[in-house]
């Protein structure tokens, strides 16, 4: 907590600088959570555990902005990054500690019809997967990189005016892996190129992305390889609600050169999303086969629809409850043995916005 005072402080102190400095600008959320959780494992169809929770959680994250004049900018996003999904779970004795670290910034500038940023740049990974399923290609399911990554890579980020739309590349760095039996030299590091093109037909929003590995990646389940993913993301008004439909596709077919282990997978993810007013829902279905190193089949779907209650909302901020549902099936046949796990969790938010 005096971690947190202190940081908050130092903030405003800063917001009040010389004139000679930039003004800085400060918001943010802060959150609290009620979440239920119950689990269910199965073995060739044999129940063989079962849990259930109760949890009390809490999140704040602080924004901060600065403009420097002629375009150029500052960004940030203070949260903490000790706990998954920046949320703290009350513990038996009330001795967790919460502290608050730079979560991502970035610093660029904005021009006519470009620009360009560098630094801890956000994903928006929640309303986009596509860097879930290129980096937990077996379960990309409920917002992984979201939760575990803090939703920010580190990257060189290049946007431009093309034709009705806009284009962006950008410069992902995933890993840094110390050069020991092959020899790349400088680029042993992982390097990723995303690019994504947003415009509109007709009344309908579409954009086309592809993460392309331009070096060997080091992720969660796989070393020394390059997959590539690609797909698009689309937005189709519908009167007062629009609905979301995105399709990506994922592909490796690589050999460690470390270890010689040959890596040979592929999958999908799908997703069908839902807004209306206070009302968001959408359902994703992910298949993902694994040939080499293991003969394996993944089969995931995962439900998420929470309504919206605004109890207070002005220029100054906002303060809504939000009830939250999450369930997700998970299926894994391995060699013949058949591995099923399900989760539901029963969530209710309490969020400030300022």
């Amino acid at each position: 907590m005096k971690k947190m005072l202190s940081l908050a402080a130092m903030l405003a102190v800063l917001s009040y600088a010389s004139p000679a400095s930039a003004e800085l600008k400060i918001g943010g959320d802060a959150s609290v959570r009620l979440r239920s959780e119950f689990n269910d494992g199965e073995i060739n169809n044999v129940h063989v555990s079962d849990s259930e929770d109760l949890k009390f959680q809490y999140r704040i994250r602080l924004k901060a902005s600065a403009d420097l004049g002629d375009g150029y900018f500052f960004k940030t996003l203070i949260q903490n990054e000790e706990n998954a999904g920046s949320w703290a779970t009350v513990a038996n004795d009330y001795t967790e500690k919460y502290g608050l670290e730079v979560s991502n910034f970035y610093f660029g500038r904005v021009m006519e019809s470009s620009h360009y940023q560098i630094g801890r740049l956000p994903l928006n990974s929640f309303n986009n997967p596509i860097f879930d399923l290129a980096l937990y290609a077996p379960q990309p399911l409920d917002i992984p990189v979201y939760t575990y990554n803090y939703d920010r890579i580190f990257g060189l980020n290049y946007g431009t005016k093309v034709g009705n739309g806009d284009l962006n590349a950008t410069l992902v760095v995933l890993d840094n892996n110390s050069n020991t039996t092959v020899d790349k030299g400088l680029l042993n590091d992982g390097y990723v190129l995303h690019v994504d093109y947003k415009t509109t037909l007709g009344n309908v929003t579409v954009e086309p992305q592809a993460l392309i590995a331009l070096t060997d990646l080091s992720g969660p389940d796989f070393s020394n390889i390059s997959p590539n993913t690609f797909g698009a993301n689309a937005v189709i008004p519908a009167g007062s609600a629009k609905i979301g439909l995105s399709a990506f596709y994922t592909v490796c077919d690589d050999t460690n050169p470390d270890t010689n282990l040959h890596v040979d997978y592929n999958g999908y993810l799908l997703r069908l999303k839902g807004e209306s007013g206070p009302v968001m829902a959408w359902i994703d279905y992910n298949r993902t086969s694994v040939n080499s190193p293991k003969d394996a089949t993944y089969n995931n779907l995962f439900v998420w629809a929470q309504y919206n209650v605004k109890v207070h909302e002005s220029a100054l901020g906002t303060f809504s409850v939000t009830p939250t549902i999450r369930y997700r099936a998970s299926g894994l046949d391995w060699s013949g043995i058949k591995f099923d796990n399900s989760q539901l969790r029963a969530e209710l938010y309490a969020t400030v916005t300022f």
